[in-house]
């Protein structure tokens, strides 16, 4: 016998918003990778370097998605944008670190470490978010 969720439960509204999330990330993640391709591969850079630039610029596009859509919040942007930005700081020492550890340690493709780390980020990205930088007041 299978059990359904009512479309009010709060898991269903949790998971419809990280599904937003992801869909708002996958957009960031567009330029991140983009901008990563780019410089490694017309611009010789080195992976890590150009992983970190494309993370930053993903971030942006990432926080006002997530302000407006995602958690359609009200926040004004001096206060989100400082916790958002923290949440993405860590993220970002997550990406950098498994960006090293696959490329430089274990000599892996760096898109394929890029895609682990994306993976990794995202979880954590949506539960520092959710939880810290848009929660509402009085949760």
């Amino acid at each position: 016998m299978q059990q359904t969720l009512p479309e009010s439960s709060p898991k269903i509204a949790v998971l419809r918003q990280f599904l937003r999330f992801a869909g708002a990330g996958a957009i960031g993640t567009v330029v991140q990778y983009v901008i990563l391709i780019i410089l490694v591969q017309l611009t010789w850079a080195e992976a890590v370097a150009a992983s970190f630039i494309g993370f930053v610029c993903g971030a942006l596009v990432n926080y006002f998605l997530s302000h407006r859509y995602v958690f359609s919040s009200n926040l004004p942007h001096r206060e989100a944008v400082f916790k958002f930005f923290t949440v993405a700081v860590v993220g970002l020492g997550i990406n950098t670190m498994i960006m090293v550890a696959g490329v430089q340690m274990l000599n892996l493709h760096y898109l394929l470490v890029q895609v682990i780390a994306t993976g990794l980020v995202l979880l954590w990205n949506f539960a520092g978010n959710k939880s810290w930088t848009f929660r509402e007041k009085g949760r």
